[in-house]
């Protein structure tokens, strides 16, 4: 057989469309008979997917295992960084939690973790014939260059060539790619083969002057003006950067479902099946704002750090409203991180999310959490008000009490799981995913008072990619970077 092709592709920026040209091109070739891996050194992203061989992943690569037809992998994304604080996170290493650091401390950390990056590489080297690489943040970020393994560092130690995106959309785009040559040192520079630029809007002969300025100033080649494609808007982000693009107030709309957007929000993408139901208006409400006191549902969704979004919360004052909701006869359900804060009380006696304690829930459920033990990462199916859905697990810590005795749901061989309250007004689950099911979404709607809806989301999802895979077909030359790759 003959070895793997490796392409790596780096931005400008963080949110410049890296994920999605990377999920788009894995469709294009796998459609082509190629076997496509999808692969990210290190990501930080409180959004996180279970990998099918155990462990977690960021939420971008399973997409892009999902573009290539794979089940997703823990080798796919070795390293993955979740956000605790400003200054910390978790590390999780080829799947598992490996610890927590400090951000000088990670830097520190960083060279002692190639082995596994280059590893879990040629892992995937192994069983391809192409891995599409996606660099994180910037190309240009130098101050961290040392013992990167993320961007340049990768790419020289594996001798990947390299694609830089810039996104035109956000503007400046001749001066980050410019830039970014600019403070680059000779050798990393000559790692980048060309250059694409992403979400362009008008005419492309505006902008045909700009590419080959682009590419006389930086010696790299001009691959592709990629326009702007609204089909992406339905898949699901990696980055909590997307929530600062909420969709505006959906005029004419059945359902009003407020859901409070904290510090360290995670597993978001619960949210994005509702956003895209025509007859709700998803309503992403920040600290500062108050909750809408004509929501049907508040949705409290996951935590990377329950206990800190916990005072978050209260501090903003969404407690308040809650419970005023909740008097009005309003509807409220946690996810994971806010089943937990729904509770009476929550216990962190080691230590996980900070210093050991415990503090009050909100007071909704009679349930207490106990933050203690493995972490469960666990694809799930089963039953909830009569209708099946599939989703995933992935918390740490047990939920127990008198609640518990109305689960919110019955696990295929696991059980019951979650709480309600005796009113029925307030649920608790740890399962994630719940509303990319169809069944499941359409008996909350109707639950709600919404009429039956027409929106088939994961055939959405698929839709999606095989239309972004087309487009992309159209505006690079996928010959050209199937030649640039080795």
């Amino acid at each position: 057989m003959k070895p793997a092709l490796t392409l790596m592709f780096q931005g400008t920026g963080s949110d410049v469309g890296k994920s999605v040209i990377v999920a788009g091109l894995a469709r294009a070739f796998t459609d082509r008979g190629l076997r496509v891996r999808p692969f990210k050194p290190q990501n930080m992203s409180n959004n996180a997917a279970v990998a099918a061989d155990g462990g977690e992943i960021g939420r971008a690569q399973a997409l892009q295992a999902r573009a290539a037809r794979v089940a997703p992998s823990v080798h796919m994304n070795p390293v993955l960084l979740k956000p605790q604080s400003m200054t910390g996170a978790q590390v999780v290493v080829q799947g598992r939690v490996a610890g927590q650091a400090g951000a000088a401390a990670y830097q520190r950390m960083k060279a002692g973790l190639m082995p596994a990056v280059l590893e879990s590489h040629a892992r995937l080297c192994a069983e391809a014939d192409l891995v599409l690489v996606e660099g994180a943040g910037s190309a240009s970020e130098v101050n961290l260059r040392a013992n990167d393994i993320a961007n340049m560092g990768f790419a020289r130690a594996a001798d990947a060539p390299v694609v830089l995106i810039g996104d035109i959309d956000r503007g400046g785009v001749i001066a980050s790619l410019v830039g970014t040559r600019a403070v680059l040192d000779a050798a990393d520079a000559a790692m980048i083969r060309g250059f694409v630029v992403n979400r362009f809007r008008g005419d492309p002969a505006l902008f045909a002057d700009g590419m080959a300025l682009i590419a006389a100033r930086t010696e790299w080649e001009a691959l592709g003006l990629v326009p702007h494609l609204p089909d992406c808007a339905c898949l699901p982000a990696e980055d909590a950067l997307a929530l600062d693009h909420a969709a505006p107030r959906r005029a004419g709309a059945r359902l009003r479902i407020a859901v409070p957007i904290l510090p360290r929000i995670a597993n978001f993408d619960d949210l994005d099946p509702l956003a895209a139901e025509p007859s709700v208006d998803l309503v992403r409400v920040r600290p500062g704002a108050a909750l809408p006191g004509d929501a049907d549902l508040v949705i409290l969704p996951g935590s990377k750090t329950t206990i800190a979004d916990l005072a978050a919360l209260r501090e903003a004052g969404f407690d308040t409203d809650i419970a005023a909701h909740v008097r009005r006869g309003g509807r409220v359900l946690g996810l994971c991180g806010g089943y937990q804060m729904l509770g009476t009380d929550i216990a962190d006696p080691d230590g996980i999310e900070g210093p050991p304690g415990r503090v009050p829930g909100l007071g909704l459920l009679a349930v207490r959490t106990v933050l203690r033990g493995e972490k469960r990462l666990a694809a799930v199916t089963g039953t909830a008000d009569g209708m099946p859905f599939a989703g995933y697990e992935m918390h740490m810590g047990r939920t127990e009490g008198p609640d518990r005795a109305r689960p919110f749901a019955a696990l295929d061989g696991a059980g019951a799981e979650g709480a309600t309250s005796p009113d029925g007004l307030v649920t608790g689950t740890y399962v994630h995913g719940l509303f990319a099911d169809d069944r499941q979404r359409g008996a909350w709607l109707a639950r709600l008072g919404a009429p039956p809806s027409p929106l088939r989301y994961e055939a959405g999802v698929e839709a999606a990619l095989d239309a972004l895979a087309a487009h992309l077909a159209a505006h690079l030359d996928l010959d050209r970077l199937l030649a640039l790759a080795r």
